[in-house]
């Protein structure tokens, strides 16, 4: 289909005039080329407003430097200016785990980097301000969700203020946008100030004490202030803990912390949307495209996934280490199969679709249709997690609803092939529920899955194999892991396939020691893996992990926790990923003679060398050489063989000694 440029929402005074607008109510900057699809958060609240009425427009990766003339072009709104610094944190996206800058940058064109500046909220804002100093600029999006509190930063190693008082910004929206925007547009539709707007939930503001609504209540939850958690990192691993249940609770408190001699408040969530409503923001009529300004660029992003669809909204998994829920909340909320269709069809439309749609996915894959049992049970929870350190009885795990969609999906004309490229929960597979329908639809789901809808490649989240460090990230033990990878090559011989399972990892998570790596080196070769691209653990704002590694203390217990913290101590821990290769063995075989782990030693190189003159750059020994999952690299390395029989050990724990074992 052929898109004009008027379906697209303006970037430009040329394309203002094209829709016949003299004056604007609403100015997104947004640090991400614009791609005018539901998985791009700007295009999400641009499409929003211009559906209840308001004339809205986007300014791409503004130029920062210079006259500013990318700020000025499209003048002063009417309302309010809006940032999204993009659908990644920007200093994720710039930088490494080991703080060196990318070379570049999936969500620009051709994957340009350096057209965004490091925390595009702060200087965007500050560049508003300057320029329009009375008009109100509204912070939104992953960057200041995530920064609402007093927070640990990694890229400067201190601990920062609500990202409000750096920017200057008048008023944060967190969490998805939706609701929030709607009714702050329409309070400054109807005059209020925005100084004035304090009752409207999911936003944060500053204000002094006497200026707090009704005072400072009994139902408030009154942190330690920022001045104290400078001085008490105890206090910031306490505050941490009530900042995450509000965000996962369905009926939350206000939040209020001291700072700068004021108060900033975080007024609760909304409930969760209804599936009517989360199909009301996907319907919307996006073209799917990148702006007509890209034409011959590519943006890597958009296209990792405009063959793809997201079915649903929000994630229990509770991971340690994931800001999921943080900024979606822990309720899973569902598309309707009518809404999913319709996007679908949409993608058959598409001019370059061969007929394989590349994600039927979400925040984890086979969460859709899930929920409790009891609803009232949910509406007091606060637990983070539904299933860590158990499932919960009151969840309904069931997966018809999604065998249902996949079913749906497959069957329309056009659709050759559907693939599930999100993570699956296989805890949620395996799980032994009281409804025996429940369990029956496990198995169907396992089976569908790795018959139907893998492309050669599973990938799922072990994160590590030591049952101390996997309860510090809120995962299973790795026996479970061990369990579904029988089950998916049970069925991959019944079926006649040659599949791989690509497991990722961890490292320096924590919790974690040196030994658990190389634990986790010995038990994954004895499953024939050889692990390649893997995550080194990146402090990001508003994770129990990042907490934890700052604060020294498991924000829940406030016991201490150990994390390896300089670059010495997390190179030996990484290390033990890559035991193939040549150049890794000189620095682990002293590693594990100066644990007293000889044992290790003989499990990973028994009788010699194990290369034979292999390159260090390859992958499996056998017979399969395929890329894997690369974490957040945007890279993928080499994996391990899938071998058809499990690891005979029953247990996995810092003092477990593994049997030598042959490669098979």
């Amino acid at each position: 289909m052929e898109y004009r440029l008027t379906d697209f929402l303006p970037t430009t005074k040329k394309e203002c005039e094209l829709r016949g607008w003299d004056e604007l109510d609403v100015i997104l900057f947004s640090g991400d080329a614009y791609v005018d699809h539901p998985s791009f958060g700007a295009s999400v609240v641009g499409r929003i407003l211009e559906g209840a009425g308001y004339r809205v427009a986007i300014v791409p990766q503004p130029d920062w430097h210079g006259d500013y003339r990318d700020f000025k072009k499209l003048g002063r709104p009417r309302l309010f200016f809006g940032i999204s610094p993009g659908a990644m944190d920007s200093m994720v996206n710039k930088y490494t785990a080991a703080r060196r800058i990318r070379h570049d940058d999936a969500y620009s064109p051709n994957g340009q980097a350096g057209l965004r500046p490091d925390y595009p909220s702060i200087v965007y804002t500050k560049i508003l301000k300057e320029l329009f100093p009375d008009v109100p600029v509204i912070l939104g999006g992953i960057e200041a969700s995530l920064r609402r509190v007093t927070h640990y930063d990694y890229w400067q190693d201190k601990l920062m203020k609500c990202i409000l008082c750096d920017s200057g910004a008048d008023m944060i929206m967190y969490g998805m946008g939706e609701k929030v925007v709607l009714d702050v547009a329409d309070a400054l539709a109807n005059c209020r100030p925005i100084n004035d707007i304090k009752d409207i939930p999911q936003t944060v503001y500053l204000c002094n004490e006497e200026d707090i609504p009704d005072g400072i209540t009994d139902e408030d939850i009154v942190l330690h202030s920022h001045e104290e958690c400078l001085r008490n990192k105890k206090a910031q691993a306490e505050n941490f803990r009530h900042v995450e249940e509000q965000s996962n609770m369905m009926h939350a408190h206000r939040l209020l912390q001291g700072v700068d001699g004021k108060y900033c408040v975080i007024n609760p969530p909304y409930p969760p949307l209804t599936s009517e409503e989360l199909d009301a923001s996907f319907d919307l009529p996006y073209t799917r495209q990148p702006h007509p300004k890209y034409k011959g660029k590519r943006i890597p992003a958009f296209d990792m996934i405009k063959f793809s669809v997201n079915l649903h909204r929000g994630c229990f998994g509770g991971c340690a280490f994931c800001t999921i829920s943080a900024h979606q909340g822990k309720f899973v909320v569902c598309r309707s199969k009518e809404s999913i269709l319709r996007e679908v069809k949409q993608v058959i439309e598409m001019p370059d679709f061969k007929g394989y749609l590349s994600d039927l996915g979400g925040p984890s894959a086979n969460m859709y249709g899930m929920h409790g049992r009891n609803p009232k049970a949910c509406e007091v929870c606060k637990r983070p997690s539904c299933i860590n350190p158990q499932i919960c009885p009151n969840l309904n795990t069931d997966h018809s609803a999604l065998l249902d969609i996949y079913h749906a999906v497959d069957a329309l004309p056009g659709i050759k092939k559907s693939f599930i490229g999100s993570g699956v929960r296989y805890d949620l597979i395996l799980h032994q529920d009281k409804d025996e329908k429940a369990n029956r639809s496990h198995m169907q789901y396992a089976r569908e899955l790795i018959k139907d809808h893998v492309s050669g490649r599973l990938k799922v989240a072990p994160e590590h194999t030591s049952d101390v460090v996997l309860k510090h990230m809120r995962k299973p033990s790795f026996r479970q892991f061990e369990e579904f990878k029988r089950i998916f090559d049970r069925i991959n011989r019944e079926e006649g396939l040659n599949q791989q399972i690509i497991p990722y990892f961890i490292s320096s998570h924590p919790g974690c020691h040196a030994v658990d790596m190389a634990e986790l080196a010995a038990i994954t070769k004895g499953l024939d893996f050889h692990l390649e691209q893997v995550q080194d653990f990146t402090p990001t704002p508003m994770t129990v992990s990042t907490e934890a590694w700052y604060t020294g203390y498991d924000p829940y217990t406030l016991e201490p926790v150990f994390s390896a913290k300089s670059d010495k101590d997390k190179r030996a821990q990484r290390q033990f990923f890559f035991w193939y290769k040549p150049e890794e063995r000189v620095g682990i075989e002293r590693e594990l003679r100066q644990m007293g782990r000889t044992d290790l030693l003989r499990a990973l190189y028994p009788g010699g060398p194990s290369f034979s003159g292999r390159s260090g750059n390859t992958g499996y020994t056998g017979q399969s050489n395929q890329s894997g999952y690369s974490g957040h690299s945007g890279k993928t390395g080499k994996a391990g063989k899938s071998s058809n029989q499990s690891s005979s050990r029953k247990s996995y724990n810092p003092n477990f000694t593994p049997k030598n074992k042959k490669r098979r």
